[in-house]
């Protein structure tokens, strides 16, 4: 197979199916090295990599700057909050002083949509979307997706229901042009003060009942609550949301089918989905999902490498 299509990542909806699939199968390659006693390996010597996150994040810059070091690359973290932007700097000078330092290659997280977008057209870099704002997060889509290949095999004509705050969510939107991409039925379940109008027209199927759409999918992709991004109140209080849209033990018991159990994380657990459902043994691949990131970032990383 070619190389990628794109010489960046900066959404799913810019990459093929062709893109995805290659990710994949470089992604079980990673995953063997990751499994060695010794899981480093030259792939990235002398490429520079620049994580520049201007939201916080955790688990995403961790599991890059993990998939960056386990490449061999040259890594060189960068914090907003620490920074120069904080004293006025635009986001266009900001990478311009850190590019001057021979920069390869840019992970980016970014609370405004399109920013990565912009910057591919200003910088010769490389860019990796980390997020930006609420449009898209593909890596976490690509992991996603990586991730239910494992449990089911190919994805075409599988049920996929992801569940939770639609309207906020980046991750929401890559899956579902990511899912879709690869054949998959995509469903979104929530109340409908946070399932946006448009996403009728992207031809996935709406739900605001959340044990029917459990009883119709193979894997619930289950989104937290973000409390952070919402400035009014769109459900009365968290024990409502809980009792109506929570996922719990009881209800995967009436249903009484294996049912595949994602989160992207950070849980709010005893809100979207409670501890025994979250940490359930033969369902849940929550854990996986995080094993699996590190080895789809690398493979990103190194099919980006090849890329003239």
């Amino acid at each position: 197979m070619a190389g990628l299509s794109t010489r960046h990542l900066l959404g799913i909806k810019y990459i093929t199916r062709d893109d995805i699939n290659l990710i994949f199968e470089t992604a079980d390659n990673f995953k063997e090295v990751l499994n060695r006693p010794i899981k480093k390996v030259p792939s990235l010597r002398d490429i520079t990599i620049a994580n520049l996150f201007f939201e916080n994040s955790t688990r995403t810059r961790m599991s890059f700057e993990l998939a960056e070091k386990r490449l061999a690359a040259d890594v060189v973290n960068f914090s907003a909050s620490n920074s120069s932007v904080k004293k006025g700097e635009t986001l266009l000078d900001t990478v311009n002083n850190i590019l001057s330092m021979k920069v390869d290659m840019v992970v980016m997280r970014h609370p405004v949509p399109g920013a990565p977008v912009f910057l591919s057209k200003h910088i010769n870099a490389k860019i990796i979307n980390a997020g930006d704002g609420i449009h898209e997060h593909p890596t976490q889509a690509l992991l996603d997706a990586y991730s239910m290949r494992e449990q089911l095999g190919d994805l075409e004509g599988k049920k996929i229901c992801i569940f939770g705050d639609i309207l906020h969510s980046r991750v929401a939107l890559s899956n579902v042009f990511c899912l879709q991409k690869l054949g998959a039925k995509v469903r979104v379940c929530g109340p409908p003060t946070l399932i946006p109008k448009h996403y009728a027209k992207l031809g996935v199927e709406i739900s605001y009942n959340v044990k029917d759409s459990l009883k119709w999918c193979d894997v619930a992709n289950i989104l937290r609550i973000q409390l952070e991004r919402q400035d009014i109140k769109f459900f009365p209080s968290l024990r409502e949301y809980s009792t109506y849209f929570g996922i719990n033990k009881q209800l995967l018991d009436e249903i009484g089918k294996k049912i595949v159990i994602m989160h992207p994380g950070p849980i709010n657990r005893g809100v979207e989905i409670t501890s025994d459902v979250a940490d359930l043994e033969g369902h849940s691949i929550i854990l996986k999902q995080v094993e699996n990131g590190v080895a789809v970032r690398m493979a990103i990383l190194y099919q980006l490498a090849q890329m003239d």
